[in-house]
């Protein structure tokens, strides 16, 4: 179950937190740019190597120290299918390293689309009637609330099934997410609060050995006190 393993990673490094590979050209040093520009030119497939030689340096120097990567989807659909490719060599080449894998996508839409998602991401895609493969084969990923149970269920099915996780958005850091994160319901509750209600009983069949659940939240630490109460409604996410 995904939730163990990263709390035993957790205790193993004696560290909480995860390394973000969220990756830029213009944030990878002039010299590994060069080298790649200069065999493979300066284009999207140039850059993609470049990212990925610094994504493996930054692995090595990390790899004993932090129970995780977490991957930013977004930096790597930005090159394209040379990115995409990044994006499975990072995760093949962390995982060799003994980290756990986060790709966050914050990926949601209605059932069936749903489902495509979380097999690329967290299940297997079927190929014929006995033939499966994995895709991207994350160990977890981050996943919006937006539409509801129909819209999670497909990635809580494949947690259930393939042992992993997802963070579901609860409050964000950004500045403007309260407009509707905070926004009261009739019920007299927050939005936010609503969604972690939902995160807490979504995630009630896949509690670990651990006592905390592989269904998460994203909750971001520039809102401390709404942070607090986020930690008495999730109790074990």
């Amino acid at each position: 179950m995904f939730i163990d393993s990263l709390i035993d990673k957790i205790k193993e490094t004696n560290n909480p937190t995860v390394v973000g590979l969220d990756p830029k050209i213009e944030y990878v040093p002039l010299k590994i740019r060069e080298k790649a520009f200069n065999t493979y030119s300066k284009n999207l497939k140039g850059c993609s190597e470049a990212i990925f030689e610094f994504n493996k340096r930054i692995i090595d120097a990390i790899a004993d120290i932090v129970p995780a990567l977490k991957l930013q989807l977004a930096y790597y659909e930005l090159y394209g299918i040379y990115g995409m490719e990044v994006l499975l060599k990072t995760i093949n080449y962390g995982r060799n390293k003994g980290l756990l894998i986060i790709c966050d996508g914050k990926r949601n839409d209605i059932g069936s689309t749903a489902e495509a998602y979380s097999s690329a991401y967290l299940g297997k895609v079927n190929i014929d009637e006995d033939v499966h493969e994995t895709v991207f084969d994350a160990d977890a990923l981050t996943v919006n609330p937006f539409l509801g149970y129909d819209g999670i269920s497909p990635f809580i099915n494949d947690c259930s099934k393939y042992g992993k996780g997802i963070f579901v958005l609860v409050k964000t850091s950004n500045k403007s997410s309260g407009q509707l994160q905070d926004l009261l319901t009739h019920q007299g509750k927050s939005v936010y609060e609503i969604i972690a209600e939902l995160v807490d009983e979504w995630g009630k069949s896949l509690i670990g050995k651990s006592g905390y659940s592989s269904v998460g939240a994203v909750v971001g630490a520039t809102y401390p006190n709404q942070a607090k109460i986020l930690r008495k409604i999730m109790k074990q996410s």
